[in-house]
C-alpha cells in the first residue's frame, strides 16, 4: 500500500523522526492507524453502552435528571449520611 502524507504530516513525523520519536514514517502511519482502530473500538463501545442505556430508560429503569431531581438526590444523600452518622454515634456510646 501507497501513502501520501500531507505536507504538514510530513513536517509532523520529520519533527517525531529527527527528536527520537519515532524511527520512519511509516511507524507515524502505523501509529495514526494503531490511534484511529483505539478510538473506533471506544466509539464502538460508546455506541453499545448508550443503546444499552435506551433500552434500560424505556424499561422504566433508571430516572429522569433534571435540576430538581438533582436537588431531590442531594437531599437523599444527605439524609442518608446524617442517618449514619447518628447509627454511629448511637453505637460507639
Amino acid at each position: 500500500m501507497e501513502v501520501q502524507l500531507t505536507s504538514d504530516q510530513k513536517a509532523f513525523a520529520r519533527r517525531a523522526i529527527e527528536s527520537g520519536r519515532l524511527r520512519s514514517e511509516e511507524e507515524a502511519v502505523h501509529e495514526a492507524l494503531t490511534l484511529w482502530e483505539d478510538r473506533e473500538r471506544r466509539r464502538v463501545e460508546f455506541l453499545a453502552t448508550l443503546d444499552r442505556s435506551r433500552a434500560s430508560l424505556a424499561g422504566g429503569e433508571g430516572r429522569v435528571i433534571t435540576q430538581e431531581s438533582m436537588r431531590e438526590l442531594a437531599a437523599e444523600v444527605r439524609e442518608r449520611g446524617r442517618a449514619r452518622l447518628i447509627a454511629q454515634l448511637a453505637n460507639a456510646h
